[in-house]
């Protein structure tokens, strides 16, 4: 019996991974064996860096969120206690969308938050 070679299925699993590593430099590009090496560590990264990404956007809307309350007099902790002793229950995203863009939309959420400390303690 002839030796079957598997050369249909090995030529698109190839072109496969070296599609995929287009725009790589070196023979990372065009020699299969570097290529199905970096086009791994590549989807490692992704995979993790998926997750990473909502763990950055979320310290980014602190950080905003904080730059405005301090322009009130307000730490970033005390504002959004207030803010939950107002009744006003806005996530981190809005808040820093309205503190991006918004001035006198986040001074009013400010004095609120204010307002109600005040009447807690």
């Amino acid at each position: 019996m002839a030796r079957v070679k598997g050369g249909v299925r090995a030529h698109a699993r190839h072109r496969k991974v070296i599609k995929a590593a287009k725009g790589y430099y070196g023979r990372r590009k065009n020699c299969f064996r570097t290529a199905v090496q970096a086009v791994e560590k590549a989807g490692q990264y992704a995979y993790r860096d998926r997750r990473n990404k909502k763990r950055d956007f979320r310290k980014l809307w602190i950080q905003r969120i904080n730059a405005a309350a301090r322009l009130f007099d307000l730490k970033y902790s005390t504002m959004m206690h207030g803010l939950k002793l107002a009744g006003i229950e806005l996530d981190r995203k809005a808040l820093s969308e309205i503190a991006y863009h918004d001035e006198a939309g986040f001074a009013a959420l400010a004095k609120q938050a204010q307002d109600a400390l005040k009447k807690a303690a």
